[in-house]
């Protein structure tokens, strides 16, 4: 048994996409991971890994560390001294995996494999050009053309070690409105209002969000909902999730992350990212959102169409009958 790295470099979401492929190595070889401190809460909750590598990666996520030559040392010493078997470069379908190649062809590792449609040179052994298809599918046809395959019985779902903290609660609906770009989420307002229909339908709704989103959870749950903005480290928003009968979110990490505890989802999609690469992996979902509006496929940070018509003309009752539609189906 040789020991591989996998690297994602990357947020949390994207690190949870990576699960299956990183499950597929970790049937017949050992893990180790590595990620950028966006992705660390993730990273620490996947099952399969043997170690972890957090690395401030300068060419990736929305705001980067400036290039720093001490630091990418640093890690090619670091790496020169576990003497990888092989590394395996996990990347989206619009990053270049030739940038960390060069690294971990620096720190001496023989065998490196990545999706790349740029001329890699000499840093690549296997080179594999990706189909279309959803980014677990991506990552697992690397893994597959590296020589590693899901164990029997791994149906490849999205998944995260069964360690989290029990949840006692009454039945709720969880609703996340932030996102790490503004694009990717409704407005405010239009959350407080799916709010308050979810509420008026007989809901319980528990709002999520970080300590930095503690002002919008609290405006989003107003005097209906209830507000956890800033009480929740990812663990326990992860078993906050697990235990909820629905989760309505916009195309964020979170999404997939209650994905990962099998949680049905209601997606308000927004298509600067394609639906059918990004959309809730292989669980109950519904994705709303017109997936036609003149963002799409742009990667915008920001709504380029004033009013953010691809969210927010999504109407709070369709939320309600898509989340009594998922509660509906999972009870069927």
């Amino acid at each position: 048994m040789r020991t591989v790295l996998i690297a994602r470099m990357d947020n949390d979401g994207d690190v949870l996409l990576a699960g299956p492929a990183i499950r597929a190595v970790a049937a017949t070889d050992r893990v180790v991971l590595l990620v950028s401190p966006s992705g660390e809460q993730a990273a620490r909750l996947l099952p399969g890994i043997r170690d972890i590598y957090v690395w401030p990666c300068p060419w990736t996520g929305f705001d980067p560390p400036a290039v720093d030559r001490r630091s990418v040392n640093t890690l090619v010493d670091a790496l020169a001294l576990e003497h990888f078997g092989a590394a395996i470069v996990l990347t989206s379908y619009h990053q270049s995996a030739l940038p960390m190649a060069l690294v971990l062809r620096m720190a001496g590792i023989k065998y490196i494999a990545a999706d790349s449609e740029g001329y890699p040179g000499a840093l690549l052994d296997l080179r594999h050009h990706a189909g279309p298809g959803h980014e677990v599918e991506r990552a697992l046809d690397l893994v597959k053309a590296a020589g590693y395959s899901l164990a029997d019985g791994d149906d490849g779902r999205l998944r995260i070690k069964d360690t989290l903290p029990v949840v006692d609660e009454e039945r709720y609906v969880v609703v996340h409105p932030g996102a790490s770009v503004p694009a990717r989420t409704a407005s405010p307002d239009h959350w407080a209002a799916t709010v308050k229909a979810l509420t008026a339908n007989g809901h319980r709704v528990l709002v999520t969000g970080s300590a930095s989103e503690r002002e919008l959870t609290a405006q989003v749950a107003g005097s209906s909902g209830i507000d956890l903005g800033g009480r929740t480290d990812y663990r326990r928003l992860a078993a906050v999730l697990k235990a909820a009968q629905a989760v309505v979110v916009g195309n964020t990490g979170p999404a997939h992350l209650a994905a990962a505890v099998q949680t049905p989802v209601v997606s308000l999609f927004s298509p600067v990212v394609p639906a059918d690469r990004w959309a809730p992996w292989r669980v109950p979902s519904v994705v709303l959102g017109d997936q036609h509006a003149p963002c799409r496929d742009t990667r915008a940070r920001s709504c380029p169409v004033p009013g953010h018509p691809c969210l927010d003309q999504v109407t709070p009752d369709e939320v309600v009958v898509a989340v009594r539609k998922l509660i509906e189906e999972v009870a069927a």
